[in-house]
């Protein structure tokens, strides 16, 4: 007899094997963010352009129009999503703050645990890390370009594919530490501009620390710096604003 003929039909409804889930991100891969929407519609891609960029970074979508950044690794783990939300002219709503997944999870499951929330770390990559196991053998294998913004890396990737783009995901976001999955690319910064260099020099600091810790291949770009007008950089423009003279 078989063991399964005498296990108890509760019993092999639990060693029964699950059907596997897809990762989250697959689940809510979506091109119908009011980001996506807004990159077709301002001109900065087209139709065609927007898909394959929602299928490179599998950008999501949540139920509230927000467009989720995932940051994923390079073994394809799933390091936080950053939900964001934009204007119909592809602009940040700033009256909307942006939220991490991880965060609604962590409210949602532990029933807004104050405490255990606070205590419960939370582990960010840069945006387009998931990349770098596809860039072997490429022809952007070794010209990495890192951006502030997950906006710019996305629009840039459509325009400029000889780069593979990530996004930092702010300016304080950036740090040594994250660009350890870089150390063998030759990586270029291109740091957002202001009136005081501010960007530029806590990038080139960040840069410096890398290139100690890992002898990376790493340069800081100063085309905004020495190409941006006064009023541009009072704008604190970022490289996609400068190409497309938003």
């Amino acid at each position: 007899m078989k063991l399964n003929e005498i296990l108890s039909p509760s019993i092999r409804q639990v060693l029964k094997p699950r059907k596997q889930e897809p990762p989250m991100w697959l689940q809510r891969q979506s091109a119908n963010s009011d980001f996506c929407r807004a990159l077709v519609s301002n001109g900065y891609m087209t139709e065609a352009q927007m898909q394959e960029a929602v299928c490179r970074y599998h950008l999501g979508y949540s139920r509230d129009g927000g467009v989720i950044f995932w940051q994923i690794d390079t073994l394809g783990q799933i390091c936080d999503g950053k939900i964001m939300y934009y204007r119909p002219d592809c602009h940040r709503d700033h009256q909307r703050h942006p939220q991490w997944v991880s965060n609604r999870l962590k409210r949602y499951y532990l029933k807004d645990d104050v405490e255990l929330i606070a205590s419960i770390p939370s582990y960010h990559c840069l945006f387009g890390t998931h990349l770098l196991s596809l860039a072997d053998g490429a022809d952007y294998a070794d010209k990495i370009a890192v951006v502030e913004a997950e906006k710019t890396a996305v629009i840039l990737s459509e325009h400029y594919p000889a780069y593979l783009w990530l996004a930092a995901g702010g300016l304080f976001e950036l740090t040594a530490e994250k660009l350890f999955p870089l150390r063998h690319h030759r990586i270029v910064l291109f740091p957002d501009t202001d009136p005081d260099l501010t960007a530029y020099t806590r990038w080139y600091e960040v840069a410096r620390e890398a290139r100690c810790l890992y002898g990376c291949n790493i340069t800081v770009s100063p085309l905004l710096e020495l190409s941006a007008t006064p009023e541009q950089k009072q704008r604190k423009i970022d490289l996609v604003d400068y190409l497309f003279k938003k």
